[in-house]
């Protein structure tokens, strides 16, 4: 059974049986309300009768007394200990009633009973008779009219029930349309993508709080991530076997050349291992940096917090010259904070003076200081520089502006890559300023902590 039709059923089913449970209450309730009145009437009726029975009985025959007080639709008696009667008068309408079996009762009595397909009300009550004897006065009347006031009750209840089944129907129907439309929208949408390849979002209105709306949201949110996963791996794929190639054909090559003269000629085994271990480390730290920009920055582990950046720019600067022998210098006159993820700062600094140490061969300096809202690091290099025709691709992946030296110097063409995606998830800004053969600036801006 489909969703709309189990909602549909559901929501009717219960509408109905609440519906019904409701009016068979007010229709029990109100039988006994009836039924009660009845009794009560009945009884003050009798207890009036006994009264005027026990004053006149002396002065009066008893089948002329109760005569008067004979009900319209029923009888009255006076009834002996041993069954007989002392008076018994019934109504015109009720004469059946004289051959219905008569019973003694020590107490008074008032009961609901039936006879020959009619219901009565019963009320025995004990008086004391004018020779001293206890009998009974009972009187039996019919309750015709209160019975089809009840029966007439129960069907317009009957009729209200059946009655209000359709918009209970036609609502339910409207409750499932309510709820299956975004789930239909959802699932239609899915098929487009299945049929098209290309990822669709859901069109919601903006002004709707609903929980239906937030459902979309979180749909289209879902359509976002697959689909910023799915261009992730196309373009590691893309990257991978466009840039793997090259370092795996000279590993080959250079792995076939070692097995045919390696052993003959002692320069050339030199040359192809330490071709081989360049490559090699080339290509790992490739890949490395391939599966870092395949993550989603979700996964990235970003911890923000408040840092002293003059004081990472030191840590880092003495590191890279221990490391690499260069003259870096860094020129601050105080302390400056930023508010930052730590290790990913510290990655996205060696990436730039690792620039800067491949493309230039003089002293690399970083400046650290701050604006109104702004902390920023600036390093300063005096190398080859950068055209201005090239500066728009700088970030564009695999890009060289100088294809035979980055391959020297060992590059990937993924390092400002690399460095653009780091600085949007910490939330950075980049500034790049270049002049070929004069150098290039670099300025990196962080948020501090009342910024952020």
């Amino acid at each position: 059974m489909k969703l709309r039709n189990k909602i549909n059923l559901y929501t009717s089913v219960l509408f109905i049986v609440l519906l019904v449970l409701m009016n068979t209450s007010i229709y029990l309730l109100f039988s006994h309300l009836m039924m009660s009145n009845e009794l009560d009437r009945a009884k003050a009726e009798v207890e009036k009768i006994a009264s005027d029975v026990r004053r006149e009985i002396d002065r009066i025959a008893p089948n002329k007394l109760l005569l008067a007080y004979v009900p319209v639709n029923g009888m009255i008696q006076v009834l002996n200990e041993d069954l007989t009667t002392e008076a018994k008068i019934t109504s015109a309408s009720e004469t059946a009633l004289k051959s219905r079996k008569s019973n003694f009762s020590a107490g008074e009595v008032s009961k609901i009973i039936s006879f020959g397909n009619k219901q009565y009300v019963f009320v025995s009550y004990p008086v004391v008779w004018n020779d001293g004897r206890v009998v009974n006065l009972q009187v039996i009347s019919s309750i015709h009219a209160t019975d089809e006031m009840i029966k007439i009750l129960g069907i317009v209840l009957i009729g209200v029930t059946i009655i209000a089944m359709i918009p209970v129907f036609i609502s339910s129907r409207i409750l499932s349309n309510l709820i299956i439309q975004p789930i239909r929208l959802m699932i239609n949408t899915m098929k487009e993508i299945q049929k098209s390849g290309h990822f669709k979002r859901l069109k919601l209105e903006e002004t709707s709080e609903e929980e239906l709306v937030e459902m979309g949201e979180t749909f289209n949110h879902m359509i976002d991530l697959l689909q910023t996963n799915f261009e992730k791996q196309e373009q590691f794929v893309s990257n991978a076997s466009h840039e793997l190639r090259t370092p795996l054909t000279i590993i080959e090559n250079y792995s076939d050349l070692l097995k045919r003269r390696g052993l003959e000629r002692p320069d050339l085994f030199e040359e192809s291992i330490e071709a081989i271990h360049s490559e090699s480390v080339r290509m790992r730290e490739m890949t490395e940096q391939l599966l870092q920009l395949a993550k989603p920055q979700e996964q990235w582990n970003i911890q923000m917090e408040q840092i002293n950046v003059t004081e990472l720019v030191l840590e880092t600067a003495s590191t890279f010259q221990n490391t690499y022998q260069r003259e870096i210098s860094v020129e601050s006159n105080e302390m400056f904070t930023g508010y930052t993820d730590h290790q990913k700062l510290k990655q996205l600094l060696f990436i730039f003076l690792d620039n800067a140490r491949k493309y230039s061969e003089e002293r690399i300096t970083i400046y650290v200081s701050a604006t109104s809202n702004e902390t920023f690091i600036q390093i300063e290099d005096r190398g080859i520089g950068i055209p201005k025709a090239d500066l728009p691709k700088i970030y564009d992946r695999f890009y060289r502006v100088d294809q035979a030296r980055s391959r020297k110097q060992g590059g990937s063409g993924l390092g400002l890559t690399m460095a653009k995606e780091i600085a949007k998830a910490i939330g950075a800004r980049i500034e790049l300023n270049s002049l070929e053969n004069r150098g290039t600036t670099v300025t990196l801006f962080l948020k501090t902590k009342n910024a952020k």
